[in-house]
């Protein structure tokens, strides 16, 4: 199936997402019993899902407090160049920063936005100047230290 290609999804389809998005690890008899249908279905829905790149993997969600990385810091950055093979160029180097929690290409009076979780504010300022402002066609960035996470989860998309 075609990776790009909207997928029609009905109701027990959602059902299934909703859920194993808040449990991945649920039971076939469990995810059954939840969206009301036997287990054969579902176990062929939740492979569907999974072949058609619905699904498309299953993690472990790790608390970075507790692993010492609590500081956030949101980096905007702006390009000198914005051709693709500058963007190119940006978008593999960022990518081998393992601080970089995420990168965000926008719209917008800046480039790109990038979500940078560290130790500490010391350990920012390595990350900033030792990676960051090494990024190919950097032109200038401005960060934005995050005092309190008020919501830090990603929402279900079938909402």
């Amino acid at each position: 199936m075609q990776e790009d290609k909207q997928v029609d999804l009905d109701r027990f389809d959602r059902r299934i997402l909703d859920v194993l998005s808040g449990d991945g690890r649920i039971s076939i008899t469990d995810l059954a019993q939840r969206i009301g249908l036997s287990k054969s279905p579902t176990q062929a829905r939740v492979r569907r899902l999974e072949a058609e790149g619905v699904i498309t993997g299953y993690r472990a969600d790790i608390d970075p407090i507790r692993l010492g990385r609590d500081h956030v810091a949101f980096v905007e950055v702006k390009l000198s160049d914005t051709r693709e093979a500058a963007l190119s160029a940006f978008n593999k180097q960022v990518s081998s920063i393992p601080e970089v929690e995420e990168c965000h290409l926008l719209a917008a009076h800046f480039d790109y936005l990038l979500k940078v979780r560290t130790q500490d504010m010391r350990d920012f300022r390595r990350v900033l100047g030792e990676a960051i402002s090494t990024l190919p066609h950097l032109a200038q960035s401005s960060t934005h230290v995050v005092m309190q996470a008020i919501k830090d989860d990603s929402p279900s998309i079938l909402g």
